[in-house]
């Protein structure tokens, strides 16, 4: 049974942890771990951007915001909200892996980086990452890394990632 505090906490942002408070980008953007509340914001509608996302029912959005709000730091989704609207413009995630390699190291994991096709070149996507990568510095990883397509290769570049190795995949 789940303990009240624990999904108190869990309402108040998936992940939250060392740097992942609050940031204002001007007046514009408040970037901020993801709350429950965002599944009415747009955070289903922002996803289905990056990849085919069909739309989740509360329940659903809320059992895995739970689910992974218990991964505490581990696991840190931040969202970019338009001050003015109340609507999300950008999301992403880093998720922390333990490894036994370099002395039982950490390297995280940038997933899901998607700004709203309208609020693209205002910065949101760098703030966002950098916000992102700062977060797994300060748990300690050793890198970040991320698969992209070809197309995004020159926005990662500008935010510090150089190309490494080939990613492969077997989808089922």
């Amino acid at each position: 049974m789940e303990q009240p505090h624990a999904l108190a906490e869990a309402e108040a942002g998936a992940g939250a942890g060392a740097g992942a408070g609050v940031e204002a980008i001007g007046d514009a953007y408040i970037i901020r771990p993801l709350e429950l509340a965002d599944l009415s914001k747009g955070f289903c509608d922002l996803l289905a951007q990056l990849s085919p996302s069909p739309p989740l029912s509360e329940e659903a959005f809320r059992a895995r915001f739970v689910e992974l709000a218990a991964l505490g730091a581990d696991h840190l989704i931040l969202v970019a909200e338009d001050a003015a609207t109340g609507r999300l413009a950008a999301a992403g995630a880093v998720l922390v892996e333990r490894k036994f390699i370099r002395r039982c190291g950490l390297v995280g994991h940038l997933e899901d980086v998607v700004v709203d096709a309208a609020a693209r070149g205002r910065g949101l996507g760098e703030r966002l990452v950098h916000r992102l990568v700062e977060h797994a510095r300060g748990r300690g990883c050793y890198k970040v890394i991320l698969n992209c397509t070809t197309e995004l290769k020159g926005f990662y570049a500008k935010c510090g990632f150089v190309e490494k190795n080939v990613q492969m995949g077997l989808y089922f």
